[in-house]
């Protein structure tokens, strides 16, 4: 995917709400379609090969899957872990700032249930 360019007033707007709004910041570690999906299924099991995560996500491409889990780990919220043998042997788990989420993702989930009806 193709980055904006640093100067132009997209990308100087997006730099300025996330280092000044609590919700923007927040909403660009954890925002999109799967990163939410991604931390939950990891803060329910604690570690998932990515065959594992891969199979749970249903509908998702294994280059967004790839790509969503980059952002995560350079954002500090999983790490990844390389087991060295054949088969390569992949795992991720979330960092203690990711396990920081949890009263913030079950808050989402008791409005969600709450106003699913509705």
């Amino acid at each position: 995917m193709k980055k904006r360019k640093e100067t132009s007033t997209n990308s100087i707007n997006e730099t300025y709400w996330k280092n000044s709004c609590g919700i923007a910041f927040t909403l660009s570690l954890i925002g999109g379609r799967w990163k939410i999906n991604i931390l939950s299924y990891l803060l329910n099991e604690k570690v998932l090969r990515y065959s594992e995560l891969r199979n749970r996500l249903v509908g998702i491409s294994e280059r967004m899957l790839i790509s969503q889990l980059k952002e995560l780990e350079n954002d500090g919220l999983v790490n990844r872990i390389v087991h060295q043998q054949v088969p390569p042997k992949v795992e991720y788990e979330l960092t203690e700032l990711g396990f920081s989420l949890q009263p913030l993702l079950n808050l989402m989930d008791k409005w969600g249930e709450d106003n699913l009806e509705k």
